[in-house]
């Protein structure tokens, strides 16, 4: 091609190319309002809800609920008794302080509040119980943090939490056929996963002893309920003498995991031998998992209600297991926590079913292994 026809044609290819850049901009922005549109039609149905307090639960409860879309609930900002007072910009959360208690009639009429969630950590002294009292019988609807918190996050928030807020709850039910059918379960599916495992045990076994020298399963005293100690069952999955310095936490890409054992110890098929000590009655197929002796003395001197977990069966698996990544230190066990007293209050059969059905996810997709 010839330079001038070269300059004849690159007029006509620049229009094409813009028009076809103006179209793909359009499409953006009609795609960008129609999002918007969409986004703006879904608040129409979400409660506007303002927090009462600016402490620790008040800034998990809002950071929870912007994490999970899902709920019907829309946190306009935050009612503190100091609003004045210097709070850190990176748990605002891009919160605005809507004002003080002492305008909170104001307040909810300026901001067209449908719910006040109460956070406040001291409520003795500023809690307005009679601003509360008269929005309440004005049809605003008046929530405790703590119970909000457990619904929306399936755990308890612990380290503002009083004694009374659990004496005086509705859960920690234990009926007795309740009590029956969850030992029967346990028996006949412990009994029959061992039937039907066994020829993966044996190859297990075998794959052990080829890997490295030491026995084939390795025991381990743990708490159990009541707090009495007793003996749990595992494959081992470490080099022998993996503890000759002592106890200590497991770590990321744990050196004393031998090669075996570090898939043992992902799919968590180190644990199948634990359907024994659920035979034995000394575990159960769900609960809290039952942490070492050594580690629960240390814990519940600086974890509050950490003996609550002891009131139950520890289990093969539990609800901490499903929604939290494996614990490997005393924050991670403040946290498992959390989700081992939301089990413990809220116990049912129909819970247990459904933490086995995601057992198996976090089982086949090795989530949180060390």
């Amino acid at each position: 091609m010839r330079e001038s026809e070269l300059f004849l044609v690159m007029p006509q290819e620049s229009k094409k190319v813009i028009g076809r850049m103006e179209k793909t901009i359009s499409s953006l922005l009609v795609k960008t309002d129609k999002e918007r549109g969409d986004l703006s039609a879904l608040m129409l149905f979400k409660r506007r809800v303002a927090i009462l307090g600016g402490g620790q639960l008040a800034m998990e409860l809002c950071r929870v609920l912007g994490e999970r879309r899902w709920t019907n609930l829309y946190v306009v900002g935050l009612i503190d008794q100091t609003p004045v007072r210097q709070t850190n910009p990176h748990s605002m959360q891009n919160l605005q302080m809507l004002g003080s208690c002492d305008h909170l009639h104001d307040i909810v009429e300026r901001f067209s509040l449908n719910t006040i969630v109460v956070c406040m950590e001291d409520r003795r002294a500023g809690l307005p119980v009679d601003a509360l009292l008269d929005l309440k019988a004005k049809g605003i609807e008046v929530i405790d943090g703590h119970q909000l918190f457990e619904q929306v996050a399936g755990r308890l928030s612990i380290d503002q939490l009083r004694p009374s807020a659990l004496i005086f709850s509705t859960g920690f039910k234990r009926r007795l056929p309740t009590k029956i059918l969850k030992r029967t379960v346990d028996l006949l599916v412990s009994s029959m996963g061992l039937l039907v495992l066994a020829p993966l045990l044996c190859v297990i076994a075998i794959l052990i002893k080829l890997d490295s020298p030491g026995p084939i399963f390795y025991r381990q005293m743990r708490v159990g309920l009541g707090g009495q100690p007793f003996m749990m069952w595992k494959f081992r999955s470490m080099y022998q003498e993996a503890e000759r310095q002592g106890p200590r936490w497991a770590e990321k890409n744990d050196a004393r995991v031998s090669r075996v054992g570090r898939i043992l110890r992902k799919y968590r098929l180190d644990e199948i031998p634990q359907l024994y000590n659920i035979i034995r009655g000394e575990m159960s197929l769900v609960g809290p998992r039952p942490e070492r002796p050594v580690f629960v003395n240390e814990l519940r001197t600086i974890i509050p209600y950490y003996d609550i977990r002891h009131t139950v069966r520890p289990g093969l698996t539990g609800w901490a297991q499903t929604q939290y990544q494996y614990g490997a230190s005393a924050e991670d066990a403040h946290i498992k926590l959390q989700y081992d007293l939301y089990y413990v209050k809220n116990m049912t059969l129909a819970l247990d079913f459904r933490i086995m059905i995601e057992t198996i996810r976090v089982v086949l997709l090795g989530e949180g292994a060390r």
